[in-house]
Protein backbone atom coordinates (compact mmCIF):
# COMPACT_ATOMS: atom_id res chain seq x y z
CA UNK A 1 0.00 0.00 0.00
CA UNK A 2 1.36 3.43 -0.84
CA UNK A 3 1.14 6.47 1.39
CA UNK A 4 -1.50 8.10 -0.84
CA UNK A 5 -3.89 5.15 -0.68
CA UNK A 6 -6.38 5.42 2.19
CA UNK A 7 -6.18 2.56 4.67
CA UNK A 8 -9.41 0.60 4.49
CA UNK A 9 -9.04 -0.21 8.17
CA UNK A 10 -9.32 -3.57 9.82
CA UNK A 11 -11.72 -6.10 8.43
CA UNK A 12 -14.40 -7.69 10.52
CA UNK A 13 -11.83 -10.04 12.05
CA UNK A 14 -9.00 -7.48 12.43
CA UNK A 15 -7.61 -5.55 15.41
CA UNK A 16 -8.84 -1.93 15.50
CA UNK A 17 -5.32 -0.71 16.40
CA UNK A 18 -2.85 -2.81 14.39
CA UNK A 19 -5.16 -4.62 11.93
CA UNK A 20 -3.72 -8.00 12.89
CA UNK A 21 -6.06 -10.94 12.38
CA UNK A 22 -8.05 -11.91 15.48
CA UNK A 23 -8.86 -15.39 16.66
CA UNK A 24 -12.56 -16.23 16.89
CA UNK A 25 -13.97 -15.03 20.23
CA UNK A 26 -10.76 -13.19 21.18
CA UNK A 27 -11.14 -10.37 23.69
CA UNK A 28 -7.60 -9.00 23.16
CA UNK A 29 -5.36 -8.71 20.11
CA UNK A 30 -2.58 -11.34 20.21
CA UNK A 31 -0.19 -8.95 18.40
CA UNK A 32 -0.58 -5.71 20.39
CA UNK A 33 -2.81 -6.55 23.38
CA UNK A 34 -5.55 -4.05 22.48
CA UNK A 35 -8.97 -4.98 23.88
CA UNK A 36 -11.38 -5.80 21.10
CA UNK A 37 -15.16 -5.95 21.04
CA UNK A 38 -16.75 -9.34 20.72
CA UNK A 39 -17.62 -10.23 17.17
CA UNK A 40 -20.67 -12.13 18.37
CA UNK A 41 -23.77 -9.98 18.62
CA UNK A 42 -24.94 -9.56 22.18
CA UNK A 43 -28.49 -10.49 22.98
CA UNK A 44 -31.19 -9.08 25.20
CA UNK A 45 -33.78 -11.46 26.57
CA UNK A 46 -37.26 -10.10 27.27
CA UNK A 47 -38.26 -10.27 30.95
CA UNK A 48 -41.88 -10.88 29.93
CA UNK A 49 -41.79 -13.50 27.22
CA UNK A 50 -38.12 -14.57 27.13
CA UNK A 51 -37.66 -13.89 23.40
CA UNK A 52 -34.11 -13.08 22.29
CA UNK A 53 -33.76 -9.50 21.00
CA UNK A 54 -30.90 -7.50 19.52
CA UNK A 55 -28.65 -6.01 22.22
CA UNK A 56 -29.48 -2.47 21.15
CA UNK A 57 -33.25 -3.03 21.26
CA UNK A 58 -35.10 -1.00 23.84
CA UNK A 59 -38.38 -2.90 23.49
CA UNK A 60 -39.14 -6.56 22.87
CA UNK A 61 -39.93 -7.42 19.26
CA UNK A 62 -42.43 -10.04 20.39
CA UNK A 63 -44.44 -8.47 23.22
CA UNK A 64 -43.29 -4.82 23.28
CA UNK A 65 -42.11 -4.81 26.92
CA UNK A 66 -39.22 -2.42 27.74
CA UNK A 67 -35.82 -4.11 27.97
CA UNK A 68 -33.63 -2.92 30.85
CA UNK A 69 -29.94 -2.10 30.41
CA UNK A 70 -28.96 -4.97 32.74
CA UNK A 71 -30.74 -7.52 30.56
CA UNK A 72 -29.21 -6.06 27.41
CA UNK A 73 -25.74 -6.52 28.89
CA UNK A 74 -24.53 -2.95 28.62
CA UNK A 75 -24.64 0.16 30.78
CA UNK A 76 -26.40 2.71 28.59
CA UNK A 77 -29.74 3.90 30.01
CA UNK A 78 -32.96 3.50 28.08
CA UNK A 79 -33.90 6.76 26.42
CA UNK A 80 -37.48 7.53 27.42
CA UNK A 81 -39.38 10.49 26.04
CA UNK A 82 -39.28 13.50 28.35
CA UNK A 83 -42.33 13.87 30.59
CA UNK A 84 -44.87 16.29 29.28
CA UNK A 85 -45.87 18.99 31.71
CA UNK A 86 -49.44 18.61 32.94
CA UNK A 87 -49.97 15.06 31.70
CA UNK A 88 -50.28 13.88 35.29
CA UNK A 89 -53.37 16.11 35.52
CA UNK A 90 -54.99 13.89 32.87
CA UNK A 91 -55.98 11.72 35.84
CA UNK A 92 -58.75 14.29 36.44
CA UNK A 93 -60.31 13.44 33.07
CA UNK A 94 -62.37 10.41 34.16
CA UNK A 95 -63.69 11.84 37.46
CA UNK A 96 -64.57 15.13 35.76
CA UNK A 97 -66.27 13.30 32.89
CA UNK A 98 -68.35 11.06 35.15
CA UNK A 99 -69.35 13.95 37.41
CA UNK A 100 -70.23 16.02 34.34
CA UNK A 101 -72.58 13.27 33.15
CA UNK A 102 -74.16 12.41 36.51
CA UNK A 103 -74.04 15.75 38.38
CA UNK A 104 -73.69 18.12 35.44
CA UNK A 105 -75.94 20.90 36.61
CA UNK A 106 -74.17 21.23 39.96
CA UNK A 107 -70.83 22.05 38.31
CA UNK A 108 -68.86 19.43 40.23
CA UNK A 109 -66.83 18.61 37.11
CA UNK A 110 -65.77 22.26 36.90
CA UNK A 111 -64.53 22.21 40.51
CA UNK A 112 -62.53 19.03 39.79
CA UNK A 113 -60.71 20.78 36.95
CA UNK A 114 -60.09 23.90 39.02
CA UNK A 115 -62.60 26.14 37.23
CA UNK A 116 -64.12 27.42 40.47
CA UNK A 117 -65.82 30.42 38.87
CA UNK A 118 -67.60 28.33 36.23
CA UNK A 119 -68.48 25.70 38.84
CA UNK A 120 -69.93 28.36 41.14
CA UNK A 121 -72.07 29.74 38.29
CA UNK A 122 -73.48 26.31 37.47
CA UNK A 123 -74.10 25.52 41.14
CA UNK A 124 -75.77 28.89 41.79
CA UNK A 125 -78.11 28.54 38.82
CA UNK A 126 -79.08 24.98 39.76
CA UNK A 127 -79.62 25.75 43.43
CA UNK A 128 -81.27 29.06 42.59
CA UNK A 129 -83.99 27.12 40.86
CA UNK A 130 -84.83 25.40 44.15
CA UNK A 131 -85.02 28.64 46.10
CA UNK A 132 -87.16 30.46 43.54
CA UNK A 133 -89.85 27.79 43.57
CA UNK A 134 -88.92 26.57 40.10
CA UNK A 135 -88.89 29.88 38.25
CA UNK A 136 -85.34 29.16 37.07
CA UNK A 137 -86.02 25.54 36.11
CA UNK A 138 -85.24 26.12 32.39
CA UNK A 139 -81.81 27.48 33.38
CA UNK A 140 -81.28 24.44 35.63
CA UNK A 141 -82.12 22.12 32.72
CA UNK A 142 -79.66 24.01 30.51
CA UNK A 143 -76.94 23.61 33.17
CA UNK A 144 -77.58 19.85 33.32
CA UNK A 145 -77.40 19.58 29.53
CA UNK A 146 -74.14 21.55 29.48
CA UNK A 147 -72.69 19.27 32.17
CA UNK A 148 -73.78 16.17 30.26
CA UNK A 149 -72.21 17.39 27.01
CA UNK A 150 -68.98 18.44 28.74
CA UNK A 151 -68.73 15.09 30.54
CA UNK A 152 -69.04 13.22 27.25
CA UNK A 153 -66.45 15.50 25.62
CA UNK A 154 -63.98 14.96 28.50
CA UNK A 155 -64.29 11.18 28.27
CA UNK A 156 -63.94 11.00 24.49
CA UNK A 157 -60.78 13.13 24.26
CA UNK A 158 -57.34 11.53 24.38
CA UNK A 159 -55.25 12.33 27.45
CA UNK A 160 -52.98 14.60 25.43
CA UNK A 161 -55.91 16.52 23.90
CA UNK A 162 -57.62 16.78 27.29
CA UNK A 163 -54.49 18.21 28.94
CA UNK A 164 -53.82 20.59 26.04
CA UNK A 165 -57.40 21.88 25.97
CA UNK A 166 -58.54 21.94 29.59
CA UNK A 167 -55.38 21.94 31.71
CA UNK A 168 -52.87 23.90 29.64
CA UNK A 169 -55.32 25.85 27.50
CA UNK A 170 -57.71 26.58 30.41
CA UNK A 171 -60.82 26.24 28.21
CA UNK A 172 -63.64 26.70 30.72
CA UNK A 173 -66.74 25.86 28.65
CA UNK A 174 -67.24 23.01 26.18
Amino acid sequence: MSDNTPNPGPGPAGCPKCAAPLAAGAKFCAACGTPVASTEPAAAFCPGCGVRNDATAQFCVSCGKPLTAARRGWEAPIQMPPPQPGVSRASNKVPAGICGILLGGLGVHKFILGYNGAGAIMLAISLGSLFTCGILWPAMVVMHIIGLIEGIIYLTKSDEDFVATYITGKKGWF
